[in-house]
């Protein structure tokens, strides 16, 4: 790949993908489990998620992407490029293929995340 990031960084880029993916929430089983139950359970505080500095940015990116979408008839296909493109402008991304290879990768994540709740 051409980008700058080493592989532990492109699995926190694809932690930050699931989570956004199950809303925030790494407990959403768990919750299922226990509504099945009828038992409750009391969370104590927000699960916290670090993201690395050098990753920031295409967390943020991905975040402006989030509602950019393909669609199909079996659900989620993948990002809208051109509007990718269109914010790397925007933003005056300096490196945009470091950028789009680290979307992917999010990308990437989101799918396999939504393809295993289904």
């Amino acid at each position: 790949m051409a980008g700058k990031s080493c592989e532990g960084e492109k699995k926190k880029l694809t932690d930050a993908a699931e989570y956004w993916t199950r809303g925030g929430s790494s407990n959403k089983q768990l919750d299922a489990d226990a509504a099945a139950f009828n038992i409750t359970i009391e969370e104590e505080e927000p699960e916290m998620f670090e993201v690395f500095p050098e990753n920031w940015p295409a967390v943020e990116m991905f975040l402006r992407l989030q509602t950019q979408w393909r669609i199909g008839g079996m659900g989620l296909i993948g990002l809208d490029y051109g509007a990718a493109q269109w914010l790397f402008s925007l933003y005056a991304v300096e490196d945009p293929t470091a950028m789009l290879e680290d979307l992917q990768v999010m990308e990437g994540a989101v799918l396999t995340a939504m393809s295993k709740e289904d």
